[in-house]
């Protein structure tokens, strides 16, 4: 809009007509919807030839009926362009904004408001003519990169901002054109200086851009994310077809079946029993090709590998123990000596009912090598008709030896109590830990402090190896 056509006196007094959430600015074209009573009756009278009035914003949005106290007090002079009566009763206005004006005084309430209102100047701004084209280029250049991110903003008025050649003109399209609160953009009008006003928008659309860029990004990343999934999903399916024209699912199938019939005939108790269920459904659910479910298949073959239920030990018999003791032993009568004392309070206890399984005392055998403690470890077994079970900690530097490596490391294994355990197939053999004394400790910490738990009689009962995670 040129500025000549801009030009011409204010008039003294103007009908004002009262605006919920909108600020209109001068040389802008707007479309107003208006349909309160007293704003339908200032329509009403308004002459056929130059119909201007004033519109200002209201203060509270919400308020219905609105006087001089309830708006703000800067506005702007506008001429209407079109009006359309439509058969709800509400009228569609096409104003364009004229000159930014004061409302000085109310001079009616009713039936409308009518004030008195003065021109509001523009303050000239003290900008050599290269400022004022830097300033300019600044102001256009970011607005339409807002335009090319936004989604919302045409993209005819980035080339519409580019003809722009005044500063205050441009200010105005700019605020009437971004995202902005009410409150933003009556700042904007009550602002003096173009410059003010431009700088004030530079800064808006900063923050606009950096928000629309990493919007952008976050749509770019979600894309991403979205169109992998789906292209493996497609990969998973063209694969399990290609298994099933190759007979492969029906394997898998079967060795799923398998495992399940094996996790149910092996008696676990409560816990493991929940683990083994938990890790057989996220089995089935994985591809057979992910690395994650040969980790699960080789935890679950253990479990189902275990001694839960099977048990080796009788009745001790204390005279046959001495017999077995003196043929595998020549002399070393003290050590036999304690050996079936030790059997013989067994027997006692076994015959009064006061066994407690994991309660055990623990027999400590020291000497030096070659004497026959662990061959001592193989007599006591058969003394009693259980399996036997050795573990060598000779060396052993790392405590994940005794008590497991966790599943979330690769490799990992269970330790070698377990292990023990597993190749002596009994859940209650005679367990003999060798070489406690050559036990070492480095930074990897310190297996001999791991092994109060497996000798304390209060916790080894409850001993969890971290591969298994069940007691």
């Amino acid at each position: 809009m040129p500025a000549a056509n801009l030009e011409g006196a204010v008039p003294s007094r103007l009908p004002v007509l009262p605006l919920k959430s909108t600020v209109v600015f001068p040389r802008i074209f707007i479309p107003l919807s208006v349909g309160r009573r007293r704003s339908l009756e200032l329509l009403d009278d308004l002459p056929g030839a130059e119909r201007h009035i004033a519109v200002a914003t209201q203060l509270d949005e919400t308020a219905e009926e609105v006087g001089f106290k309830d708006i703000h007090h800067v506005g702007a002079m506008v001429r209407v362009q079109h009006m359309l009566k439509l058969p709800d009763g509400t009228v569609q206005l096409a104003v364009l904004g004229l000159r930014r004006i004061k409302l000085v005084s109310s001079m009616a309430e009713e039936p409308y408001l009518t004030c008195r209102v003065e021109m509001l100047p523009e303050t000239p701004d003290s900008l050599t003519p290269i400022e004022r084209e830097a300033l300019l280029r600044r102001a256009i250049t970011s607005f339409q990169q807002l335009v090319t991110l936004s989604p919302h903003l045409p993209a005819e008025l980035a080339s519409a901002a580019g003809a722009i050649d005044d500063p205050l003109h441009l200010a105005y399209y700019i605020a009437n054109h971004i995202r902005l609160t009410t409150g933003q953009r009556q700042e904007i009008l009550e602002m003096d200086s173009a410059k003010a006003k431009l700088e004030r928008l530079l800064g808006n659309l900063s923050h606009e851009l950096e928000v629309l860029e990493l919007g952008r990004k976050i749509q770019t990343q979600a894309e991403e994310q979205m169109g992998k999934a789906q292209r493996e999903y497609f990969l998973r399916e063209q694969l399990k077809a290609i298994q099933r024209e190759l007979g492969e699912m029906d394997s898998e199938h079967g060795e799923l079946s398998e495992l399940r019939e094996r996790i149910e005939k092996a008696g676990l108790p409560a816990e493991a029993q929940r683990e083994a269920d938990r890790e057989l459904a996220r089995l089935e659910r994985i591809p057979s090709a992910s690395p994650e479910s040969s980790v699960i298949r080789t935890y679950l073959e253990l479990i189902v590998s275990l001694p839960w239920n099977t048990s080796t030990g009788g009745e001790v018999d204390v005279a046959k123990s001495r017999k077995i003791l003196d043929d595998d032993h020549y002399d070393l009568d003290k050590v036999k000596q304690r050996i079936v004392e030790h059997l013989a309070v067994r027997r006692l206890k076994q015959e009064r009912g006061l066994t407690e399984r994991g309660r055990e005392p623990i027999l400590c055998f020291v000497g030096p090598p070659g004497v026959g403690k662990t061959s001592l470890g193989h007599s006591i077994a058969r003394a009693m008709g259980r399996k036997f079970a050795r573990a060598s900690l000779g060396g052993v530097h790392d405590e994940a030896e005794i008590r497991g490596h966790r599943r979330t490391y690769i490799g990992a294994m269970p330790g070698r109590i377990l292990q023990a355990i597993r190749r002596a197939e009994s859940n209650d053999p005679v367990f003999m830990l060798d070489e406690v004394d050559k036990i070492g400790s480095d930074w990897r910490g310190d297996p001999s402090s791991a092994l109060l738990e497996v000798l304390d009689p209060e916790q080894n009962k409850d001993f969890r190896d971290n591969y298994l995670d069940v007691p």
